[in-house]
């Protein structure tokens, strides 16, 4: 089969990607609200930008042409926690992508204990894993349907104990949750580990 991209609405081609660029690893944003209101909600089109400095990138697009409340949300406090999730937080997780009125903070709603910052007014979640404390660094726009790159830098990183090995993140303890198409996720599944291939050093220009 050949479809040819420019035939494609945004709806149809959206349905597409999510199934072709799988799995994807899922941010669960907090951010707060100008009236104070912490808001959570996920988003599956993120990723590494930077190691030095630490920085991450989330694509946020729109509803009906409308900011969603997240990226409202950074644009005016331009700060952010990405929280990892692990299996056992999948339901809320899910429960926290509905479409909800700024007046309703999802950590409310869905009982999500939240701990403050440590360097930011931005609560992480308190049952998540791994949580990254993120400073706006850059918003840049992508395409007709006004979706928006979000990169952050991250200045706190908290990570639950016993996850840390020889510097590494142990991902089978760690239990990642990660998106495919639809209201569909994965767990890690089986892992392979092969021999190492040698790589020179990350080093600062």
């Amino acid at each position: 089969m050949k479809i040819l991209a420019d035939s494609l609405g945004p709806e149809q081609t959206y349905k597409l990607l999510t199934g072709i660029v799988v799995p994807r690893p899922i941010a669960w944003i907090t951010t707060v609200s100008p009236a104070g209101l912490v808001n959570v909600a996920p988003f599956s089109c993120y990723t590494i930008v930077s190691n030095k400095p630490p920085m991450i990138g989330v694509n946020i697009g729109r509803k009906a042409g409308v900011r969603k409340d997240t990226a409202s949300n950074l644009l005016c406090s331009e700060e952010f926690v990405v929280n990892i999730a692990d299996e056992t937080l999948l339901e809320p997780l899910h429960r926290s992508a509905g479409e909800y009125p700024p007046e309703i903070s999802e950590a409310q709603l869905l009982d999500l204990e939240t701990v403050p910052g440590e360097s930011m007014p931005v609560p992480r979640l308190a049952a998540a894993p791994i949580s990254l404390e993120c400073r706006l660094h850059s918003v840049t726009p992508y395409g007709d349907t006004g979706a928006e790159f979000f990169v952050g830098e991250i200045r706190v990183l908290h990570i639950r104990d016993g996850l840390l090995n020889n510097g590494k993140i142990d991902t089978t303890l760690l239990r990642p949750i990660c998106r495919i198409a639809g209201p569909n996720y994965a767990m890690l599944g089986k892992v392979v580990t092969l021999q190492p291939v040698s790589q020179t050093p990350k080093t600062v220009l």
